[in-house]
Parts: C-alpha cells; structure tokens; sequence
C-alpha cells in the first residue's frame, strides 16, 4: 500500500501536468521507504531491484550522480522530478530515432535496423524478443508510454547506450584453450572502446589466474605423474607440493601463464574478425554455427602461435624446486637439450581438443540463455551477471568434461624428458591398458573446482576495471 502523497502543489521549476506529477509523486513515494523526504541510494537501490533486476551494476550511482544537484547524497522531490523530466527528453530521443515510420510505434523491423546501424546483427526473433519484454499490451508493437515506464528508472542517457543494455556478451577468458571472443561493433572501434575493454578483460583473466594458479598446477601434476601410481589423490598431490617446494611453489608456471595472455587474446580476436568475414558471405548475418567456426579456427590459429608458451608452462608447473630458475633460463635448456622440436610437443591433441571444447561451450552457453529469456521473455531481455555467470559455468564444466582426455594427452607428451616422445597413438592405448577409461580424467577434480571461481573473479574484475579507463 501506497502512504497518502504528501500535497498537490506543483514545484514552480517543474511545468508539470497533474498527470506526469501525480506519476512521479506515487513512484517518489513508493522509493521513499523510511519517508523522510529523500531517496538515498540504498532506497534507490532497493527500488531498482524490484523495478528490474536486470538494469546492470551500479545503476543507482548513475541516477544519484545525475539527479543530485545539491550533493546532499541523497534526492529530494524536486530533484528527483528534475532527473525524470530531463531522463524523458533522452528516452524521448531515443524513441523517435527507433520510430523509423515516425507512427509513434516501435515495431521490431525498426529494432532490427537501429540495432544493426551500430554493426551488430540480430534476427527479427530476437528483435521481437525484445519488444516482448516492454509490450505491455500484447500487440507486438512499443508506443511512447510503454517505452517511457519500461526505461523510467534505466540510467542510459541514449539510443547507444540502450542497444548495448540489449547486447549480452562477454570476452573473459579463464585460461583455457578457447573462448570465443566478443564482436566489437563499429562504434566500440571508431571510439577506441575495442582495446579499452581488451585491457579490462586481459586484467581481469591474469586475476583469475593467478587466484586459482594452485588448482591449476594440481591437475597439471595429477596429469603427469597418472600413470606412475595410483594414489595421486588431491591431498596427497597438495601435500607433496607444499613439501617440497612450499606454499608459493603452487604458483609455478604461473607467470608465464599470464605473459601469454595478450599475445594469445590479440590472435584470436583478429583471426576471429578475419575468419568471420570469410564465412559472411556478402555481408549475411553471422550465426552460431558460423561463430562457432570462426571461433574454433581463431583458437587453432591463435594456439599454434603461442605454443611454445604452453610446453615452457607445463614444464616450470612439474619441475621440481630449483631445476629451473626462470622463464628465459627454461626455454634455454629444452632447446639445448631436446631441440626445437619440443616446443610443439602435444599440438596434435592440443588442436583436436579445440573444436568439442569451442563447439559445445558455445553451443550449452547459447541453449541455457535462450531458454533463460523463452521463459523470461515477458520480464526482460537482459539475463543479468548472475544468469551469465551461471551459464558460462555449466557451459565450460560441459567442455571441459568433452575435450580433458585429449588436454591429458598434451599434458603428458608436454612433459615428456628427451627426444624420443611416445605418440598420441601410443599414449592413449597406454592409458586404456594400465588405467582404463578413469585415466583420461585425472586431475579433473581440481579443474572443476576452479572454474566458477575462476568465471567469477574474472567478470568481477573486468566490471570494476572498465570504469577506470572510461568504459561504460
């Protein structure tokens, strides 16, 4: 139940009609929970969530900041009226700039154009999806006052703004083998934004790395030394590092792990662009499955370059205390002592596990955010980071549990001392005999383990990085 609203006087700045003040007085009173007079930010907060859940971080800073004209931390009537009354005259805008027929209606032909101006694709079902999520009376079209009470509360100040609240994308990457990268629009390039958000993500996956380094380097031991016992059990294996080397010795192989990182991203986002305009044929909409290609050969491309990074890796992570004393002095004794030839130790697999990895993260990833918007399609468009969070999740545990007996594979021939390496051939028939099909999966426990911590920290890193570099 709403309080009684507090007098009909008009705020002589505000040139209001009864209606449009009766509407923000009851949305004021609403906000206005301890009714004080002023909405403070966890009032505001609070009454973003119910209004949506979806409207993104730090959504109420941005209403604050805009609104709070006396800086009193807080926004009384007046102000809050001020904010709304200027925030329309932008909604405004960005309404008669989707109204391709200027018939006061948003239908989803016009989504469609608008949002493809700005180089991003989408279907007229995806289009139509969107406007599911703000038609209020089923007839498949937007007028200006659904337009206007879906976007009251939303902080974009622009029809660019919007479009990038509609896309849902993400480019962090938690240190395996693939990921498909994000598709940077025309704006994001022209402004500078591309390599911007690069930063941010290449920050936020060297985090994530260095945080979950320890789970890493217990699957790459529990990996290698497989075949040697049976009793390679996570605690043991723990125990046995920090014995031997001590706690920090969880980290080896870490920082070179995170020096591949730009190369590695750089690769791959420019072989992704190349090999998408490949497979666009005279400019048609990329799909999954042609994302799903470009992505795969973008990850072989970029892997193939970066290689020898990932055998100096695995070394520095299985060698014991002292056998090596850094990156450079590593790559000098394999090439001394093996050959060039050891740098592409594993590749084969390596390139194999590319495409089930890329093919059904991509394709779980895809299936549980579509499903999440059929049935919230009437609520919003925008899954939020819980929903992302959760997907990526599931998507990379269902990749991982396809492609890992093939990354064993590269992780023992990585490792294997001298000239002579057994085959993939000959390795896998060697795991069958001694260990059946359980020897392909070991070590997998502590890769599962770091993956929704690995997703997390890296989202929530890259989020709290872009604003420092002027990134909304």
């Amino acid at each position: 139940m709403l309080r009684w609203l507090r007098g009909f006087v008009l705020p002589t700045a505000a040139c209001l009609s009864e209606d449009d003040y009766f509407r923000y007085q009851v949305l004021f009173e609403d906000l206005d929970r301890n009714g004080d007079g002023v909405v403070d930010i966890m009032e505001l907060k609070e009454g973003l969530k119910n209004w949506s859940s979806s409207f993104g971080l730090n959504s109420e800073k941005d209403i604050l900041q805009a609104g709070d004209t006396n800086h009193s931390a807080g926004l009384d009537f007046e102000e809050f009226v001020r904010y709304l009354q200027d925030h329309e005259k932008k909604m405004k805008l960005a309404f008669k700039s989707l109204d391709k027929n200027n018939d006061g209606k948003i239908e989803a032909s016009d989504i469609v154009a608008t949002v493809k101006s700005l180089g991003i694709h989408i279907s007229e079902v995806q289009a139509k999806e969107i406007l599911k999520s703000i038609d209020t009376d089923g007839t498949m079209t937007v007028d200006w006052d659904e337009w206007r009470d879906y976007f009251l509360l939303h902080p974009a100040k622009n029809i660019n703004e919007i479009i990038h609240f509609w896309k849902r994308s993400t480019i962090i990457d938690i240190g395996e083998s693939i990921a498909i990268p994000d598709e940077f629009t025309e704006q994001e390039r022209q402004s500078g934004d591309w390599w911007k958000r690069l930063v941010a993500a290449g920050i936020g996956s060297a985090v994530a790395r260095t945080c979950t380094a320890p789970f890493d380097r217990l699957k790459v031991m529990m990996q290698v030394h497989s075949l040697k016992t049976r009793r390679m059990r996570l605690m043991s294996v723990f125990e046995h590092l920090v014995k031997e080397g001590g706690i920090f010795s969880l980290w080896r192989g870490n920082g070179i792990n995170v020096l591949k990182i730009a190369p590695e991203t750089a690769l791959k986002i420019g072989a992704y662009e190349q090999y998408k305009k490949w497979l666009s044929f005279e400019g048609s909409y990329t799909g999954v499955f042609e994302r799903f290609i470009a992505g795969s050969l973008a990850g072989a491309t970029a892997q193939t370059c970066i290689y020898p990074m990932e055998v100096i890796k695995t070394r520095l992570t299985v060698a014991n205390t002292g056998e090596y004393s850094g990156i450079m002095d590593c790559c000098k004794k394999l090439l001394k002592q093996e050959g060039f030839r050891t740098f592409f130790k594993g590749h084969v697999p390596n390139l194999l596990g590319i495409v089930p990895y890329a093919g059904l993260d991509l394709a779980v990833y895809e299936f549980l955010k579509n499903y999440w918007l059929e049935q919230n399609a009437g609520d919003s468009v925008n899954p939020g980071i819980i929903i992302l969070l959760g997907c990526s999740t599931l998507s990379h545990t269902c990749g991982q549990l396809v492609s890992f007996p093939l990354y064993l594979v590269r992780t023992r021939m990585q490792a294997e001392v001298g000239k002579e390496t057994p085959t993939m051939i000959q390795l896998i028939q060697e795991i069958c005999k001694k260990e059946g099909i359980r020897g392909f999966y070991r070590g997998i426990t502590p890769n599962i383990i770091k993956l929704l911590p690995a997703v997390v920290i890296g989202c929530v890193v890259y989020e709290r990085v872009k604003p420092f570099l002027g990134v909304t």
